[in-house]
């Protein structure tokens, strides 16, 4: 793989960017540039692969290979892309819409599949290209334009569909996070397997302020939590905060009051196999416990597009193919004159 030491400018195509101003995406899209200019993988070495909706035209303002799919079938053409192209660094981007709804299926069985790719889920909990209907991740009651007295459904929680499906990696950050966002990024590109790398992102015209309850900067650090794997779980303006169990669950504390001490507090491990704590602390939302951003689940486990190259090496081995066609020929077959 060609490694070396590239820009940001590099990453970037020279396409006029087409989101509303004030979108999430163009900060996502700048840290993309960033991450991938840390992670040094050649631009002709990467592949952007989308589907529909406002994030999936991401791939126009990249310098990179790419594909603006159908609709929520970018994880179908990411996972065969990759499979016939290893050599390849592979990116998928995806909204909540296109990732969740019409693409669950897909989404699902990429990460229980643990294909090699990166897959960034923007989530505004919106559908913002077809004007304003609720979308998988709105939450129960939300009014919208499909929704007018408000969903009578409960939403899906993407962290907890990649713990169903045995993901190996999930992160989160939000689109005013560039810091995290582009630490997320580039854990997930080094990552070997399914990276999910969920971004929290603001509509300024469907769904504006979504998020202000965890994004305002009045009360940001007390309602997010930034995990790193090997510190204490703190957090906080004055990092006075901590999580530390309660029996089976998690609980917020600050230091110095109830006997709680930093001894107490939690220190973060992404690479432990159980997925047991990573799930609840994914699925902390920012109200009675912090929200949790940074990598929250990384180790290790067989992938699958590396499984199907070793697998045909052994077969081919084993029986002597070096064609399809020898392949085919091999078994039971006749010929019709």
């Amino acid at each position: 793989m060609d490694i070396k030491q590239y820009t940001p400018a590099e990453y970037k195509s020279d396409q006029p960017v087409r989101w509303c101003p004030g979108c999430g995406d163009h900060a996502i899209l700048n840290v993309l540039h960033k991450a991938m200019a840390e992670i040094g993988v050649a631009p002709h070495m990467t592949a952007v692969i989308s589907g529909i909706g406002c994030s999936s035209r991401l791939p126009y303002y990249m310098n990179t290979y790419g594909f603006h799919t159908i609709h929520g079938r970018a994880a179908a053409i990411a996972t065969g892309f990759k499979v016939a192209n290893p050599e390849m660094t592979v990116w998928q981007i995806s909204g909540d819409g296109d990732g969740l709804a019409i693409g669950g299926n897909h989404f699902i069985h990429a990460v229980r599949r643990n294909v090699d790719i990166n897959l960034l889920l923007l989530n505004n909990k919106i559908y913002g290209l077809t004007k304003g209907q609720y979308s998988p991740t709105s939450d129960r009651g939300f009014v919208s334009k499909s929704s007018p007295y408000g969903t009578t459904e409960d939403p899906f929680i993407p962290a907890e569909l990649v713990f169903g499906a045995r993901g190996t990696f999930f992160a989160r950050s939000i689109d005013v996070e560039l810091a995290t966002s582009q630490e997320v990024m580039v854990a997930a590109g080094r990552h070997r397997g399914t990276s999910v790398v969920e971004l929290l992102q603001n509509c300024v015209i469907f769904n504006n302020g979504i998020h202000n309850h965890i994004t305002d900067r009045e009360y940001r650090a007390d309602r997010t939590i930034h995990l790193k794997h090997g510190e204490k779980m703190l957090f906080g303006k004055e990092m006075n905060k901590g999580l530390v169990r309660d029996g089976f669950y998690l609980k917020a504390v600050e230091l110095g009051t109830e006997g709680y001490t930093i001894d107490d507090v939690l220190v973060h491990d992404a690479h432990t196999p159980s997925n047991f704590l990573h799930q609840q602390l994914a699925m902390m939302d920012g109200h009675d416990l912090p929200l949790a951003i940074g990598v929250i689940r990384d180790v290790d486990a067989p992938v699958y597009n590396e499984e199907i190259d070793a697998q045909i090496a052994q077969i081919k081995s084993k029986k002597g193919f070096d064609t399809l066609r020898s392949m085919i020929l091999a078994g039971e077959h006749w010929t019709v004159e």
